[in-house]
């Protein structure tokens, strides 16, 4: 006999998060624990990534890059990419709020063994039905890099590469052009 299914299960919105300490997402009512913090390689991957991306965005005044930060979905639903870009003519008023509360046109998940098949299943359909525009996964160990754009509602593989790729980004206001073999130590 199962005793614990969704409908049993404790339900937390955004104002118990806002409580917890360490790092946590929270999808649909369900806390997911950011821990243990990901490996040196995922964090010098991810910082060298905001880098890159700041520079190639420093002309554009309507897009910024991001690291983890809160994206509030819903009431219940909370997550922090790993990397993302938001595009938009009112970013004065989206850094004076204390969460993003737009979808980014860009995310990136650097794969971790304890978050990937969460990053590869719920939030891969989360980012799908909130509109993001293209969703990147990387392997840190693999070096793996896996581009997806969506169209008509629905991801579509757009680039599949080892370490060494180029991938023009369309945005609203821009386009960027991401050499991803700068991305890795």
């Amino acid at each position: 006999m199962r005793f614990l299914t969704k409908e049993n299960l404790p339900s937390y919105t955004y104002e118990d998060y806002k409580q917890w300490h360490d790092r946590w997402e929270l999808i649909e009512g369900i806390p997911y624990a950011m821990t243990p913090l990901p490996s040196f390689k995922h964090q010098v991957i991810s910082t060298k990534l905001a880098r890159y991306l700041d520079t190639l965005l420093e002309n554009c005044p309507y897009c910024l890059t991001s690291i983890a930060v809160d994206w509030k979905i819903s009431e219940d639903t909370i997550l922090q990419p790993d990397n993302l870009i938001v595009c938009s003519r009112n970013l004065k008023e989206i850094l004076n709020k204390p969460y993003l509360d737009i979808p980014p046109i860009v995310v990136f998940e650097i794969l971790s063994p304890s978050t990937e098949r969460k990053d590869r299943l719920i939030k891969f359909h989360i980012y799908a039905k909130e509109g993001v525009k293209y969703y990147v996964l990387i392997n840190p160990e693999s070096e793996q890099v896996e581009i997806y754009e969506l169209v008509k509602e629905h991801y579509c593989l757009k680039a599949s590469f080892k370490r060494k790729g180029i991938f023009l980004f369309t945005l609203p206001y821009c386009t960027i052009k991401l050499d991803f073999l700068k991305i890795f130590p």
